[in-house]
């Protein structure tokens, strides 16, 4: 049998492998994971934070609940705004990017296909199997393979300003609802304690959940995360107990 025959049946069965072991590295969570995890933890913390503030002020329950309320409306807002800008940025440069290289693939494809072979070689591959691999990625989507392996950009990496907005403001919801919670079951009179020990056994939760996903060091990342949010909370009780009012 030829020697093509035999490379034929192993990359048959390279495939066929390929597919029954797919594997999944923690790496591929990273984006959504960080962006997830900061919009939670940031609603937990600012709305806490906001919570508490008014509360050490002497307010009335019901005026601490507006406050949240409105911290949490706000802070979605900001976090959906804030990402719909950065995000969109990032695509008007990568929809820029893509232009330039769609012209240059029309006015000097032989340079671009000598770039693409040059970007393997540095990778160690053999410069004539560079210029294959070139020429017959080239061949099925020219922009596709500059895009990816030239740009590094692809459809899974690609910016979505409306998603990430979308998501950043949700995060960011669940978070804040969850102080907002303690405030309704909360005694008047114990409405500070309660609200920041819960709102710090959620940023607990929430450090060990993202650390887990991400395969990080769980008490690092649940200390790091519960020690900036007490901070922060105890900040905003000082500033409420010192402009706070009994009227």
């Amino acid at each position: 049998m030829s020697r093509q025959y035999h490379d034929n049946i192993k990359l048959f069965i390279t495939s066929i492998m390929s597919r029954l072991h797919s594997e999944n590295h923690l790496v591929s969570r990273i984006g959504w994971l960080r962006a997830a995890v900061l919009g939670a933890n940031d609603g937990i913390v600012s709305t806490a934070s906001l919570i508490i503030g008014v509360a050490a002020a002497n307010a009335t329950t019901t005026n601490v609940l507006v406050a949240g309320v409105a911290g949490l409306v706000a802070g979605a807002m900001s976090m959906a705004a804030g990402e719909y800008v950065s995000v969109s940025s990032q695509s008007d440069t990568e929809k820029a990017d893509l232009a330039r290289e769609r012209e240059e693939l029309a006015t000097q494809p032989e340079f671009e296909r000598q770039e693409l072979a040059q970007i393997y070689i540095d990778r160690g591959v053999e410069p004539g199997l560079a210029l294959r691999v070139a020429d017959q990625l080239m061949a099925k989507d020219a922009l596709g393979a500059h895009a990816r392996d030239e740009l590094g950009i692809s459809e899974a990496t690609a910016a979505q300003p409306i998603v990430a907005a979308l998501a950043s403001a949700a995060a960011f919801s669940v978070g804040a609802i969850m102080p907002l919670a303690m405030v309704l079951i909360s005694p008047p009179s114990r409405l500070v304690a309660v609200v920041s020990v819960a709102s710090l056994l959620f940023l607990a939760v929430l450090g060990a959940v993202g650390a887990r996903a991400g395969g990080a060091n769980m008490l690092k990342a649940t200390a790091r995360v519960t020690f900036w949010g007490a901070l922060a909370m105890a900040l905003t009780a000082g500033i409420g107990a010192m402009f706070g009012t009994t009227g």
